[in-house]
């Protein structure tokens, strides 16, 4: 198991790709240069004759003998020129190869090309003094002909000699890739190192770690992309222990009024009838609180899961806020909190009501948990145009800009001891949050420090 981590690692890795790249442009090379190369030089010195042989086409015949003098010819090129009165001009005919003049077997090819009907003629024909093979190439201007000869010569031993050299080029760039692969692997996977340790000491809890910034691009991405899920992690943490903590002294308290009530009504209040209601009128306040609890975070996990589906019906938003505020009539009465409502007359949307019901019940338990010590709480419906937007605004101390963003995601409390008023668990602003995307409303917070906060959300008017 551990040969086969080996032989996956990085180091490895680049390595053999490295390799198979060079071995790869290196017999790319040797095909060109071993297998092609004579192919290349005769086409070569073919192309070197039809340039010339084009350039003399081009010439007027009388103008013919000064213009092959003028051209600048390869060293291993030699001319025939045979006029219109059948006389014969040599050109660089001494040059090692050159036949003309010299072998009179070369008399039957110039005689096959002034018998073809094509004006450019070429030939190819094995030289009868060094049996090599040759390039002949016939031009036809007026009654005057030229004839362009060149020797292809052995590439064999060139060949060879290439051979040999590939042999110890392929040695020593192989030694070089090597070389190179190791110093990029290890540059390249040392980060990816890092970051796989770190990870790991992450995914074990440990939200101190930090991963370090490096001068390649993907890995600087990467180590910044695990620095924000780390920060995010662990303000989850910190949410999700506050939460344990909130809800933990949220179940105890009412758990124990219910427990100590019960034994009450048990043992000592069960024959006094009024002693015995306010007992259990105790006990059935404290159940509501642990219903709204658990509600919450069932709420909240329904909405996260995409459970259950919009039921969007046409309704009046006063009438229902009307309904919602009735509910905090008992601590208007005992605790002398004060409601102040501003709404038209109607205020018609289309929408889940049950959930934009939830969405209003949390915004008013918020602002009471929060309120100043007026406890009043604003709760006002403008009509927009377009769209309603509804606030709900507390006199408390307002929220640090810092807190803004955080204030939405679940287990967030921005005070940790909050108030007996209204149970909270931090999963109300949450609970709204996902209950306006799912509508696609705009929501949002304005705050002044030691002003309060107005909360709101937006829903279109129902044309």
């Amino acid at each position: 198991m551990n040969i086969k981590k080996k032989l996956n690692s990085i180091n490895i890795k680049i390595l053999s790709y490295l390799i198979l790249l060079t071995v790869g442009i290196l017999l790319l090379v040797w095909i060109v240069q071993i297998l092609f190369l004579n192919v290349f030089y005769e086409k070569y010195q073919e192309n070197n004759l039809i340039n010339i042989a084009n350039e003399l086409y081009k010439t007027e015949e009388e103008s013919i003998g000064d213009k092959i003098e003028s051209l600048v010819f390869d060293p291993n090129t030699c001319i025939a020129y045979v006029d219109s009165y059948n006389n014969t001009y040599y050109y660089n005919n001494r040059i090692n190869g050159c036949i003309f003049g010299r072998n009179n077997e070369i008399n039957r090819y110039i005689t096959e090309i002034n018998e073809s009907k094509e004006d450019l003629k070429p030939i190819k024909l094995i030289n009868p003094m060094n049996k090599s093979e040759s390039l002949l190439y016939g031009v036809k201007i007026g009654k005057s002909r030229v004839y362009l000869y060149t020797l292809l010569e052995d590439m064999n031993s060139a060949t060879s000699v290439l051979k040999n050299q590939l042999i110890y080029v392929v040695i020593g760039v192989i030694l070089f890739a090597i070389i190179v692969s190791l110093f990029l692997s290890k540059k390249l996977s040392k980060p990816i190192v890092n970051i796989t340790d770190k990870a790991k000491k992450l995914a074990d809890g440990d939200y101190k770690v930090r991963f370090e910034e490096s001068d390649i691009l993907e890995i600087n991405e990467l180590s910044n992309t695990l620095n924000y899920l780390e920060d995010e992690i662990s303000k989850t943490d910190e949410y999700r222990r506050d939460l344990m903590a909130n809800v933990s002294h949220d179940l105890k308290t009412p758990l124990t009024m219910i427990k100590a009530y019960a034994e009450m009504v048990r043992d000592l209040s069960y024959k006094d009838d009024k002693k015995r209601t306010d007992n259990l009128n105790v006990i059935i306040e404290e159940s509501d609180r642990l219903n709204v609890l658990v509600n919450d975070i069932l709420d909240l996990s329904k909405l996260q899961s995409k459970t259950n589906k919009l039921e969007l019906e046409e309704f009046d938003l006063v009438k229902e806020l009307k309904q919602v505020i009735k509910r905090y009539d008992i601590i208007k009465e005992t605790e002398n909190y004060s409601l102040i409502v501003k709404t038209p007359r109607k205020a018609i949307v289309i929408a889940d009501k049950k959930r934009i019901n939830q969405v209003l019940y949390n915004l008013i338990n918020n602002a009471i948990n929060y309120t100043g010590d007026d406890k009043k709480v604003y709760i006002t419906i403008l009509d927009k145009e377009k769209y309603y937007r509804i606030e709900i605004k507390d006199t408390g101390k307002g929220i640090d800009k810092k807190d803004l963003d955080h204030i939405w995601d679940k287990y967030y409390k921005k005070e940790k001891n909050h108030k007996r008023n209204v149970v909270g668990t931090g999963l109300g602003l949450s609970i709204i949050k996902n209950i306006l995307l799912e509508h696609n409303f705009k929501y949002g917070v304005e705050s002044k420090k030691d002003k309060g906060s107005t909360f709101y959300f937006e829903i279109p008017i129902k044309k």
